[in-house]
């Protein structure tokens, strides 16, 4: 009842006080605190409402919609994964559903046009069914709409969030969401026989940068074992140099195209220029890491491409992160992008290129 109220307040507010707009954002859970930040420092002044803590918040912002949007393209976050527009608001409940189901028919850019619906919801949630049940629901009273729903490359996406005793809604661009993904939440099948999870990361990082993997020819990965990120290369067709003094998994030791140093980073010798991918995931102090790869990057070629995660063991994140990519970029290395991606845990991926 709260935030109806704070709503009707806001629209009797003066001009210069009211709200211009709303949206509900999603980090890494226990991250919420540094997308918050984030949002901070590019906007100003943030009125922050919890919906799950550590993990989704409404956020509300005195830009516009379109200010809101072109800032956080110019200026991708680290943190923030997922943010979706609150444009609809009502109670929650089967009344608000069908006013919603009525909002939603009457948005004429989504006539004729391929559209995503993507559906959220909290564990104490008026909906007691599954997402997807409602996402059926609202599909089967949106007949009138005549749009495409699909999953694969939408014009627009249709949001809703059924929170314990809310319903919020929006329509956005997937461009204007950070992420096309439901929540930004890129879920993957484990494989039989796959060696470890960690290579849903580089998988992740393949879709969200828009990496041509298959376009490289040799990778050098630092910190290999057991051998997840070095499986998915080999699947890439790269040939690979894998660096770990531990055992790799014993369905790679006798791999085509792979070849394992049982030593430690800092003991390998490589030739100037001898690869043109280099990884990195490895469970170290963050600057030990840095340390380690910047005295590797000479193997790397001019236009070569690093992936690399960063743990985060400190209570400082952001200001740790500005400090390791001045480091990388003191090496030749062109930030591309840093991102927490939805399979990092208590890190993040840099993709660099080298110039």
């Amino acid at each position: 009842m709260n935030d109806f109220i704070e709503e009707a307040e806001e629209r009797n507010a003066p001009p210069e006080e009211q709200v211009h707009s709303r949206y509900i954002c999603t980090a890494n859970h226990g991250f919420a605190p540094y997308a918050q930040e984030e949002l901070r420092r590019l906007f100003g002044a943030v009125k922050s409402t919890l919906l799950l803590p550590g993990e989704i918040f409404i956020a509300t912002l005195q830009h516009k919609p379109e200010e809101v949007n072109r800032l956080l393209l110019q200026q991708l976050p680290i943190f923030l994964r997922h943010i979706q527009p609150i444009e609809f608001q009502d109670e929650g409940s089967l009344a608000g559903l069908e006013r919603l189901a009525v909002y939603l028919s009457r948005r004429s850019e989504l006539e004729g046009l391929k559209v995503s619906l993507h559906v959220r919801k909290s564990g104490d949630s008026f909906w007691q069914e599954s997402p997807g049940e409602l996402r059926e629901w609202l599909q089967e009273h949106l007949g009138s709409l005549s749009a495409e729903f699909t999953v694969h490359d939408p014009a627009w996406v249709i949001s809703v969030y059924a929170d314990g005793n809310a319903l919020y809604a929006g329509v956005s661009r997937p461009e204007h969401n950070l992420s096309s993904w439901n929540g930004g939440a890129i879920r993957f099948r484990k494989e039989d026989g796959q060696i470890s999870r960690a290579k849903f990361k580089l998988m992740e990082a393949e879709k969200e940068f828009d990496i041509p993997f298959y376009s490289f020819k040799n990778a050098v990965d630092i910190g290999a074992s057991p051998g997840g990120w070095t499986s998915f290369l080999l699947e890439r067709g790269l040939k690979v140099t894998a660096v770990d003094p531990a055992l790799m998994h014993p369905s790679l030791r006798n791999a085509p195209g792979l070849k394992i140093l049982r030593k430690n980073a800092g003991e390998v010798k490589f030739r100037e220029n001898e690869f043109d991918l280099l990884v990195c995931d490895m469970s170290w102090s963050p600057k030990l890491m840095a340390k380690l790869v910047t005295g590797l990057l000479h193997s790397l070629s001019p236009g070569g491409t690093a992936i690399i995660t960063v743990k985060l063991m400190h209570k400082k994140p952001l200001a740790l992160i500005k400090e390791l990519i001045a480091m990388f970029e003191g090496e030749r290395m062109q930030i591309q992008r840093a991102k927490q991606l939805f399979h990092n845990r208590d890190e993040i991926t840099l993709y660099m290129i080298k110039y």
